[in-house]
């Protein structure tokens, strides 16, 4: 099982953007304007898009794939702090992948091989407030990653990154099927499961409350773009949920009210089951 050694927050972090891999970048990209609002933009790599609290980069890859995935860190000493645990520990640094950080950010790879970043981020040039759909909050929150060593993954984000433990979900044999990580005072920024395949699983956006998530349903309805699970309560966090799938059939989830942690919380432990999954009904076991 994974480790509970760690239970303060040593990183303190938000995710701040994604990019995804996409066969076709130009058309997740505009499958994203119209579902989630984003205002894109040309990059020399693919499609910028950007909205009120969210941003995800569109980039040449294998279908359903995370080329990389950025945090934006606290301040400056944080990043040194992170910089300096990591060349303690082995860990081999490589250079950010994304212009959307200054240029001392760092980037570094899981066992598995994804990349995450760290990072300030660049001062945005000055653009007319968001509007409409652009607008509607919806702040990228978390992402989640399948592995076949889910175990190894865990170990990497306590002990190299600084994440800290708030629940695990426990098969009947003892086994540790999924384990949720926080670097703030959110329930979960990053979560990995142990399944068949090492994959991305999903990523999230936090809308604030139970109204947003109606409003967003009844938008996507509007797009012809229906829900494939939910609405319903996750346990671990506490949270409420409504997924879709995007234009390469990734999953994608609107939540909220995430739970909020203090930094002396254990972590939890609950049961391989869907109940855990979704304390309303059908839980989806992906693991």
């Amino acid at each position: 099982m994974t480790s509970n050694a760690i239970r303060r927050p040593v990183l303190r972090a938000a995710l701040h953007h994604l990019a995804l891999g996409s066969p076709a970048p130009q058309t997740l990209a505009a499958f994203y304007e119209r579902s989630m609002g984003l205002i894109l933009e040309r990059m020399d790599d693919g499609w910028l898009g950007r909205a009120q609290d969210r941003r995800l980069l569109f980039q040449p890859g294998t279908p359903k794939s995370l080329n990389f995935a950025a945090f934006a860190v606290a301040d400056g000493a944080e990043l040194d702090l992170l910089r300096s645990r990591l060349l303690a520990q082995g860990d081999r640094i490589e250079q950010s992948p994304t212009t959307l950080f200054r240029d001392d950010a760092i980037c570094v790879r899981d066992p598995d091989g994804n990349r995450f970043v760290f990072g300030l981020p660049v001062a945005e040039e000055y653009r007319a407030p968001y509007q409409g759909l652009s607008a509607l909050p919806a702040r990228l929150q978390h992402v989640v990653l399948a592995s076949r060593q889910a175990a190894r993954l865990a170990s990497f984000f306590q002990v190299s990154l600084g994440f800290a433990l708030s629940d695990d979900v426990v098969d009947s044999a003892g086994q540790t099927r999924t384990s949720f990580f926080r670097c703030s005072d959110e329930h979960h920024s990053l979560a990995v499961f142990q399944a068949p395949e090492d994959r991305l699983d999903h990523h999230c956006y936090e809308s604030g409350d139970w109204g947003l998530i109606r409003d967003w349903g009844d938008h996507l309805a509007s797009q012809r773009i229906p829900l494939v699970w939910g609405p319903g309560r996750h346990g671990p966090g506490n949270n409420l949920f409504a997924f879709h799938h995007d234009a390469d059939g990734n999953w994608v989830e609107l939540s909220a009210e995430l739970e909020r942690v203090g930094p002396d919380r254990s972590p939890g432990v609950w049961p391989h089951e869907e109940r855990t999954l979704n304390l309303w009904g059908q839980g989806l076991l992906r693991s």
